[in-house]
């Protein structure tokens, strides 16, 4: 491992006989997004590589990546000796978009024009490559076709219907994901049949969430790679299975094990769909309104998922708290999954990207499974817009698991365990939705004034004082705390989302946003169990609840420490 890093360092040019490997490339090309090597330094690497291998596969794949480095430099030139070298029908898609933009930049209207059909072949969806068409189409001449190019271009930058088919399925998975979660509360913690202490509680978030955590990363490196709407499709049939498998298991009576277990991979499919569609919507959003739509896109999936969960009152009014009402329930939820598969199916290939502008990840599946890991967290230390908002954002779900333990052991305590105590908790819970609601609405507006730094920073501050005042544990009061600290964590939330999607590569931001699902929860579970330690038996502690203040504080000096680095740069 030492040596190979050394390869790929600045000083060690005598290594470049060493022989070609998978993991030296993917350093090498790490390594220059980092900013720790220079393009002249990349580019002769990549140009030894190409000149001593004969392998076909690999000599593509350097091919590929010398081209984009090149364009990326201003090296039109060196772009197209490489491509010469191996042909345009052997590169990799995400290096014929630079290919065409640097042989228009050499003048060499037969490359370019190859770059431009190929590229058409494999993504006809594609906006930027059809910009790519029109441009040649004007050199070369071709006037009439070149009108009837443009004119598509304009008609499709108007069209809003994929940007709609990403709302509709955002708002139909996220209702069916609601209801989903809902029945799943019910029935484990809120049923005549089954039993909850603290401890129990804080074990069935952690077998529901905590292995996900781990393996998000890995989520994130097969959305980098494999088309996402195809991902989409998969991960909305599995879940859509996997539902009716957990219905039948608490229709005959299951125990609490197998059905934790089935939710447990119901929840990881889930994931797959939501990391999927948030990188995913740069690709139907023009850069300039990636805020404001990811906000409205945020909006529509809490409002739909709060409209789900309160779905599951009506089976668990007509009959009852029991396993039978709650299969019901897990029945339903599976109604939305399969509305959400077949809008999955509607999208072009291609159109959700990946667009692998600078792929960074080679190899097998296999490899890029197992390095999901390295290459999100790198993406994140990398990227300090990322780093202080991810911080932010892990104090509040920090704080958010020792309230959610709260607030269940509070209601669990007064009495109402089956149908009261699920409707109080249903308050709470509505409480923190419409929070969420009114931060995807103040939030666009707010950047613009202040920019994402102070947004987010404002927002850790008001949550620590807002928790501090919930410390007198009153149901009324604790409302009104959920309501506002649900629109101080969405905001954070929102500050980190935008960072990922308009500071990160394409080529790695599926990987970015599965780190961020994995601290989501883990931190959440950390608190949660925790707290489960400590907790008095009636859930009345002033002093746990005072501890999410000082986290909140914590989250912010780290926010305001880490942010600090990229403000100067117009980036927060």
């Amino acid at each position: 491992m030492q040596q190979n890093a050394n390869a790929a360092s600045p000083a060690s040019t005598n290594a470049w006989s060493a022989a070609y490997s998978p993991s030296d490339h993917d350093r090498l090309i790490l390594d220059w997004r980092a900013g720790r090597l220079a393009a002249d330094t990349v580019l002769a690497r990549l140009r030894h590589w190409q000149a001593v291998t004969t392998d076909v596969a690999v000599r593509s794949r350097i091919a590929s990546d010398r081209i984009s480095v090149a364009w990326q430099v201003g090296q039109p030139n060196e772009a197209v000796v490489a491509a010469q070298d191996v042909g345009v029908a052997a590169l990799t898609a995400y290096a014929l978009g630079p290919l065409a933009a640097a042989a228009r930049a050499a003048r060499n209207l037969p490359l370019q024009g190859q770059a431009v059909q190929r590229r058409i072949a494999l993504e006809p969806q594609a906006f930027d490559a059809r910009v790519q068409e029109a441009l040649w189409l004007i050199d070369s001449g071709s006037h009439d076709a070149a009108q009837r190019a443009v004119d598509a271009l304009n008609a499709r930058a108007t069209n809003t219907s994929e940007r709609v088919a990403v709302l509709e399925l955002r708002a139909v998975s996220q209702f069916g994901d609601g209801l989903f979660q809902a029945g799943l509360v019910g029935a484990l913690l809120f049923n005549p049949d089954r039993a909850a202490t603290p401890w129990a509680i804080a074990g069935s978030f952690a077998a529901l969430f905590l292995p996900y955590s781990l393996l998000g990363p890995f989520v994130g490196a097969l959305l980098d790679r494999w088309d996402r709407r195809q991902v989409l499709i998969v991960a909305n049939f599995a879940r859509l299975l996997l539902m009716i498998g957990v219905g039948a298991l608490l229709a005959t009576a299951a125990s609490d094990r197998p059905i934790l277990f089935g939710a447990l991979i119901v929840n990881g499919f889930t994931r797959f769909v939501s990391s999927g569609l948030s990188a995913a919507l740069p690709h139907v959003v023009p850069t300039q309104q990636v805020v404001s739509m990811n906000s409205v896109a945020t909006a529509v999936g809490a409002v739909s998922a709060f409209l789900g969960a309160n779905v599951m009152l009506l089976p668990r009014w007509l009959l009852g708290a029991g396993d039978t009402s709650a299969a019901v329930v897990i029945w339903l939820a599976a109604l939305p999954v399969a509305l959400a598969l077949w809008l999955s199916v509607r999208f072009h290939r291609h159109l959700l990207g990946p667009d692998d502008s600078v792929r960074a990840v080679h190899g097998s599946v296999t490899y890029a499974v197992v390095t999901g890991w390295v290459y999100g967290l790198r993406s994140v230390i990398n990227v300090p817009t990322v780093t202080a908002t991810l911080t932010g954002l892990a104090a509040h779900r920090m704080v958010f698991g020792i309230n959610t333990l709260m607030v269940l052991v509070l209601v669990r305590h007064g009495g109402g365990e089956h149908v009261a105590g699920f409707a109080v908790t249903v308050v709470f819970v509505a409480a923190a939705g419409l929070g969420s609601f009114l931060a995807n609405l103040v939030m666009p507006a707010a950047v613009r004034r202040w920019g994402r730094y102070a947004t987010a920073n404002g927002a850790l501050a008001i949550a620590a004082v807002v928790q501090l005042c919930g410390a007198g544990l009153q149901i009324p009061v604790l409302i009104v705390c959920s309501l506002v600290l649900g629109t101080a964590g969405q905001v954070v939330k929102l500050c980190a989302d935008s960072a990922m999607q308009l500071d990160v590569d394409d080529a790695l931001r599926g990987h970015v946003f599965a780190v961020q699902d994995s601290l989501f929860w883990m931190a959440f579970i950390i608190a949660i169990t925790a707290s489960a330690a400590v907790i008095p038996a009636d859930g009345k502690s002033s002093a746990l609840m005072a501890s999410g203040a000082v986290i909140y504080l914590v989250g912010l000096a780290l926010h305001a420490t880490l942010g600090k680095r990229s403000r100067t740069s117009g980036t927060v």
